[in-house]
């Protein structure tokens, strides 16, 4: 099974339809790890910031969407999308790996993910929130964060995406599906 994960979209129609035309329209599954719409009041305004028409595209995937509620995700970016998102945590068993979603900002120290994470007995466990893409093993479990392909804060400002197989989890770029980084699951 393949897997797209993406984060912190921010109401980017263009990153979503990037990621989903050239890679995740291919995938089985895709996780989005919150902050769908809404650009937040902390973030600069992206150029491609169309909410309305990114949410349009949710609805239409042919591909199914696991979502997690973000911290700027609200009632109203629910209603309209047209998929679950009421959760702030997302649970999956995926290619027999126990898999956690979620945005980020109410576990934000690596000691609460850590925490979670055991608690939940996660083989990998998906966080955004900080727009910057991170991939590590800790023990027995896998933590990512595929960035942002709308608002990246890395120091190269790549935007980034991540895709998941049986045998790889790597984090993409957006615009040249180059990998960044990776680990394997076998």
């Amino acid at each position: 099974m393949k897997i797209g994960i993406i984060s912190d979209t921010h109401g980017s129609a263009g990153c979503w339809a990037m990621a989903y035309n050239n890679f995740f329209c291919k995938t089985d599954l895709i996780f989005h790890a919150g902050d769908v719409l809404y650009h937040g009041p902390r973030n600069r305004m992206t150029d491609d910031y169309r909410p309305a028409k990114l949410a349009d595209a949710i609805k239409k995937s042919q591909v199914p969407i696991i979502a997690s509620r973000g911290n700027c995700d609200s009632e109203v970016d629910i209603a309209v999308l047209g998929i679950p998102l009421a959760a702030p945590y997302a649970f999956a068993f995926v290619n027999g790996k126990r898999i956690v979603l979620t945005h980020g900002h109410l576990v934000e120290t690596q000691e609460e993910k850590l925490e979670m994470a055991a608690k939940l007995k996660a083989d990998i466990f998906i966080s955004g929130h900080t727009h910057i893409p991170v991939i590590e093993c800790v023990g027995q479990t896998i933590f990512l964060n595929p960035g942002s392909p709308a608002l990246s804060k890395r120091e190269d400002g790549r935007s980034t995406f991540a895709l998941m197989d049986e045998r790889n989890i790597s984090i993409r770029d957006l615009y040249t599906g180059d990998i960044l980084d990776g680990l394997s699951l076998e």
